[in-house]
């Protein structure tokens, strides 16, 4: 199955530098990173959220959960929630269930995304399907997804030297 044509278009229309990665099925952001050699915190794993009755997209490192708590405190919300299959699959016309690409904005979904994915230079994401993946910089997905920039997950405990 080739990368989704949308996401394609909207890559190659802004002349974006990106790389699409094949690899065995697989359903998880653990998963993949194994199977691709690259570490599971650069992941960009998509979790659909219901947030005061509206669909967003948040956006996180495959390594780590989402908190419900902490997305409603940092969005503000009065209610949040996973939102089912049901709620969004019709979304996303031509993507296998649980494989969308974070680019919320292609498919009318505000885009959040957690702080931590900042931190590398490069993330890694579904490609519509779960037998590819797209690589490219942190810096030209933001500039083409203008996410939200929120923590969503609870920040992991430091330890002491």
């Amino acid at each position: 199955m080739p990368i989704l044509k949308k996401l394609k278009e909207a890559l190659d229309e802004a002349k974006i530098t990106y790389e699409v990665y094949n690899h065995a099925l697989a359903y998880t952001a653990q998963e993949i990173a194994a199977k691709q050699h690259f570490p599971g915190k650069e992941m960009a794993k998509v979790v659909m959220l219901d947030v005061d009755g509206t669909l967003v997209m948040g956006v996180i490192p495959g390594t780590q959960k989402i908190s419900l708590d902490i997305v409603r405190v940092r969005l503000g919300a009065n209610k949040a929630r996973l939102a089912t299959e049901d709620e969004f699959i019709s979304r996303f016309p031509n993507c296998e269930i649980g494989a969308m690409p974070p680019f919320g904005n292609l498919f009318g979904l505000k885009v959040y995304i957690d702080p931590a994915l900042e931190q590398d230079e490069h993330i890694y994401f579904n490609a519509g399907n779960h037998t590819q993946t797209v690589r490219l910089k942190y810096a030209d997905f933001a500039c083409l997804v203008k996410p939200q920039v929120a923590r969503l997950v609870e920040e992991r405990n430091k330890r002491a030297a």
